[in-house]
């Protein structure tokens, strides 16, 4: 950091935390007792011991520990974490040092996570439902189709056409009794589970 930056506003932020707003800087969350600490006053200027030591020792050691208690209690993507730092104000750098540092120790394993994935919702998910859902926590399309060619040389398979008869066994279709109204209703809705045309005409066995 070059010469000193102010602090433009100190607001509240959950119990004990307040948010930090400096000029020309990232916003980040701090303990009031580290504020305290750091004689960190709303108007007045960080000096840049303090600003090293928030962004080189503080924030990042944070950073990490949140990471690691999050994956604690469920997989995440690499995506999906850094979108839950985002969420606790640390500063971009310091999400992206926090992240490497869990992949660095296989914590998270986007691949791993992709191929379990599909593997768990091979049976209840079509193909497409299965990438749409992958692609919102980051997966990208190289790495799924990694994932992908991973979870069939484990043997992976998926009866869809089998998926979408247990949906209409559940729906209680019947093709000589329902009338086109009903039908077009149960075609709408195979069609938002993800399933494709052809799949859903052949096990609807009707022209709709």
């Amino acid at each position: 950091m070059c010469g000193y930056m102010t602090i433009t506003r100190i607001e509240e932020f959950g119990k004990n935390r307040n948010k930090i707003y400096i000029e020309g800087g990232p916003t980040f969350v701090l303990y009031r007792g580290e504020l305290r600490m750091l004689d960190i006053h709303e108007g007045e200027e960080i000096s840049e011991a303090a600003y090293a030591r928030i962004f080189n020792e503080i924030l990042p050691k944070r950073a990490r520990l949140r990471a690691l208690n999050l994956l604690k209690s469920r997989e995440y993507t690499s995506y999906e974490l850094k979108k839950k730092l985002r969420d606790g104000y640390y500063p971009e750098n310091i999400i992206d040092e926090a992240v490497g540092y869990a992949a660095d120790y296989r914590y998270i394993d986007d691949l791993r996570y992709a191929v379990d994935y599909i593997t768990s919702h091979e049976a209840s998910r079509s193909r497409r439902r299965i990438e749409h859902d992958l692609m919102n926590r980051g997966i990208t399309p190289d790495m799924l189709e990694h994932a992908w060619l991973i979870w069939e040389e484990k043997g992976g398979i998926q009866d869809e056409q089998g998926m979408i008869k247990r949906l209409l066994e559940k729906r209680h279709y019947d093709p000589q009794t329902d009338d086109i109204r009903e039908k077009r209703r149960t075609y709408a809705f195979l069609i938002r589970k993800g399933f494709n045309d052809d799949a859903v005409r052949r096990a609807m066995k009707a022209t709709l």
